[in-house]
Parts: structure tokens; sequence; C-alpha cells
């Protein structure tokens, strides 16, 4: 156990954390300077790190409190006047301070994070260095759901023992994390922040605007996932669509089409074998939902769309090493703080009938169907409480909002942020052509608006800087 986690165990230990539901004199957030959660030596900019305490169930007797790790990055070159700005990483499931250190050393969050501004970090509650951490072992579970009926579950079981430990899963979600937000904010002393979220980061700082904008001067939505948007509900197809969209790409690229010329006829070839059953390979076998994930996960990301030809063209052929690779390296969440979240903010407000809609003569579309439908058997059994029918309307804002959405997106597709951007009064929108989700990673323009936005949010944003640098999708052949 980490120096920090363990000074965050006792923390939270001393103020209530595993105390027994009683009458007792309400208990306040507090920001408690601390040991930075990871290793910041050598980073280009100074960090300033605290422990966010507070209370688990707010407005109950519930004395339990969470622990959430904050690392304050001060600006390189700070710019009069600008606040700083809050960094709510996706998931849900997932976490910011652990991979901070690679951000800032990186050339995307040299030329972004912390320039101009102060940059806070922080960990959502049930995240990765979180206490408590809903994490549930290293399980099958990604955004194309449980990818088996034995993850499935051992899924409600962990939500369970969760629950036997005294966690209350009603109070992990976005609304939850707002008040955290708005605690943070007021403890560190700051009239104004900014907000940038990135995947269902978004969601988050959407359900900020909705819930309680206090404080807000501006936001940046990096692949954004608004509430009236469906996760399940016709998700294959959204897959399928950012299949067929790479491979139009290579059939006119001349390198590519010459290169894999059969690939995509292969892959539906495949597909349709794996939906009548699972296949035996070198001693191992493969499931429609292992190929359906693995397509997911490679069209989410700009270094696996641009290798899809060709990691498709090995599969086929025999070769399942791509397979094998992602396979390994699927379990990457807090798989029950994602699922405290989707079962209360998405699937109440989806139907399973639709999860497969339009998509009947679709194989591609198909492998993902069986993996989407567990979410709906899990969140039967998890205990997140009632859902609000207000989490799944669209949000309207005044505030300042830059929506910046990828072209090739299968999970968060720019078609979803285009109809949410239109109710923003101050909102301005542009698809990155070419890219994949989170484009402030993948694309330099996309800094550079960011980064001109934040400078002055009442300006429009010049998107000049798309050209030449998106003006093709460039595969990666060998």
């Amino acid at each position: 156990m980490s120096n920090w986690l363990w000074a965050a165990v006792l923390a939270v230990a001393a103020l209530g954390l595993g105390a027994a539901a009683k009458p007792a004199p309400t208990v306040k957030a507090e920001l408690r300077p601390a040991a930075c959660a990871i290793d910041v030596s050598g980073l280009p900019n100074r960090i300033d790190c605290y422990t966010l305490i507070v209370p688990e169930a707010r407005g109950t007797a519930s004395r339990r409190m969470v622990a959430m790790p904050v690392a304050v990055i001060r600006a390189a070159h700070p710019k009069a006047g600008l606040p700083p700005v809050i960094y709510l990483h996706g998931g849900p499931g997932g976490g910011a301070v652990g991979g901070m250190a690679g951000r800032l050393k990186g050339v995307a969050g040299r030329e972004l994070i912390a320039q101009d501004q102060d940059w806070i970090y922080f960990d959502q509650r049930g995240g990765y260095l979180s206490v408590p951490s809903l994490d549930c072992g290293e399980l099958a579970l990604t955004d194309a759901g449980p990818l088996s009926e034995g993850t499935a579950q051992a899924l409600i079981a962990c939500g369970q023992r969760h629950r036997a430990a005294g966690v209350d899963l009603s109070r992990y979600n976005a609304v939850e994390i707002v008040k955290d937000i708005q605690d943070l904010r007021r403890l560190l002393g700051l009239k104004q922040v900014d907000l940038f979220g990135v995947s269902y980061g978004t969601r988050i700082a959407l359900a900020v605007l909705k819930h309680d904008p206090r404080g807000i001067r501006a936001v940046v939505l990096d692949s954004p996932w608004p509430p009236e948007a469906d996760w399940a509900a016709g998700g294959p197809k959204l897959v399928s669509d950012a299949v067929a969209a790479i491979f139009a790409r290579c059939r006119a690229d001349t390198a590519c089409a010459a290169k894999y010329p059969t690939a995509e006829a292969g892959l539906n070839a495949l597909a349709v074998k794996l939906l009548a059953g699972p296949l035996t390979v070198g001693g191992r076998s493969y499931t429609a939902e292992d190929l359906g994930n693995f397509l997911m996960d490679q069209t989410y990301s700009g270094q696996g769309a641009r290798a899809l030809p060709r990691d498709v063209a090995r599969i086929v052929g025999g070769d399942y090493g791509p397979l094998d690779e992602n396979i390994t390296e699927r379990s990457g969440y807090n798989e029950a703080q994602h699922l405290t979240h989707l079962c209360k903010e998405e699937f109440p407000f989806e139907k399973p009938a639709d999860v497969l809609k339009g998509a009947e003569h679709d194989p591609i579309s198909q492998l993902l169907g069986r993996s989407m439908l567990r979410y709906f058997e899990v969140c039967k059994a998890f205990p997140v409480g009632r859902p609000d029918p207000s989490e799944a309307r669209p949000v309207v804002s005044a505030v300042p909002t830059l929506w910046l959405a990828a072209e090739i997106d299968p999970g968060c597709p720019p078609q979803f942020a285009r109809a949410a951007a239109r109710r923003f009064k101050n909102g301005q929108f542009v698809v990155i052509p070419n890219t994949t989700h989170g484009v402030s990673g993948g694309s330099v323009c996309a800094r550079r608006m960011i980064r001109a936005f934040l400078a002055d949010p009442d300006k429009p944003v010049d998107p000049g800087c798309l050209s030449p640098e998106h003006d093709r999708f460039v595969f990666t052949l060998e």
C-alpha cells in the first residue's frame, strides 16, 4: 500500500469510514495537504498534493467518508486572470492521478496541460486511487459489457461484497461527483474554475452544468457523451459503423487497398463463424465477444484504428496475436464504479430490445450483442438506488462550452455531440477529421483550439489548423 493510500485510509477511518450509520452531527468535507499519490519527481511543473475527504452519503446520518487524491499542477507560464482547470477523467471506472506523470512528460501534455493555467487532477469517488476503491479484480468488463456469463455473475457478486463491506453504492454517480467538485473548488478557495472532461468525464462536466454550475467559467468537452445518448441500445451498430469507416478509408488508400484487399470480407466471414460458436486456434478458444471487444477497442484508439486492416488480415490469416494482446490488456476499469454509474445513469433509460436494432443482417454488430445485453442482467442485481429520469434529459446551458468530437468514434460518435451542442447558447462544436476517441491526445490542432478557447471562451475558435494535419488517415501497413 502506498504512503498516500495508507495515510488516506487512516484519515477517513478517523472520520468514520466503516462506522455504522447512526444519528450524529453532520460531517463536513475537508481538504488536507498530503503526500502525492504518485512519484512526481522530475516532472516539469510544481505539483501540490492533497486529500479530499467528503461524506459518502451527504444529508444522511451516515458518518462514512470517501477520500480522493488531488494534485494541483501549477502552470509553467501562468497568464493573469485565468482560473484553474479541473480535469475530469473518463470510464466510468477510471482515474486521473495515477497517469498524470506520463501525461505531463508526453508531447500532448507538454502542449496542453498546465501551461497557461493551473490544472487540478483528482480521482473521482470509487476510482483508482480513491478510498474506497470500487474494484472487482481482473474481470473481462469493457465498454462492450461483461464478456462472458461468468463475468456477469462475478460482477454481481462483487457488488454484493462492496455492499456487505458497508459501501453505499447508490452514492457513486455523477450527481454525487458534482457535489465533490463544488466542495473541492470551495476548499481550494477558488471563485472560478474551468472544466475539461474527456469521454465519460464529459458526462460529469455536463452534470455539473445541469445540477450546480456555480463558479464554472468555461467547459471543454473532448469526445462528448451527452446524457440523452444511449450506451447499449444501438451501441453494436456504432462499432460496426466505425469499422466500416476505417475500411472505406483503406479502399480509398492505394497502398492499403493493395496490401489488404480481402481483410474486410475475411472479417465478416470470421464473425459469422464465431457467432455460431467459439473457435479453437492453437489450443486457445476464442468467442464472438472476444472479436467484438477487439474491434471496439481498436476503433477507439488512434493507433489501433490505423493498424486495423493489418491486424484483421493477420487474424483472418490464422495469426491471432493481435486478438491475444487485446485479451491480455482489456481489464482496465474499477468495475463496480463503472456499474454504479451506468446502472443508474444509462441503462434504466434504455431497452434491451433496442441493443441490436438495425443490425439483423450485420455480423459485426452482432458480435457485441450478447455482451451488451449482459449489462442489463448485471444492473438488475446491482444496488444503485432508484434512477432519476432527469439524468437522461438533455442539458441546456449558457456557459461557454467547446465541443470537440472525433470523426471516428464507436463510443461517443460526433452526431450525439452535434445535436447536444445546439442547446448551448454559447457553445462551439468542431469535428476533428480522421481522428478517433480522445482528440486532445491525438491532434495538435485540437490542443491549440483548446488553449485558445480557455484563454478567451467568448472568442470563436479557429479550426484552420485542421488542414493539413487531418487531411489524410495514415494507415500502419507494416
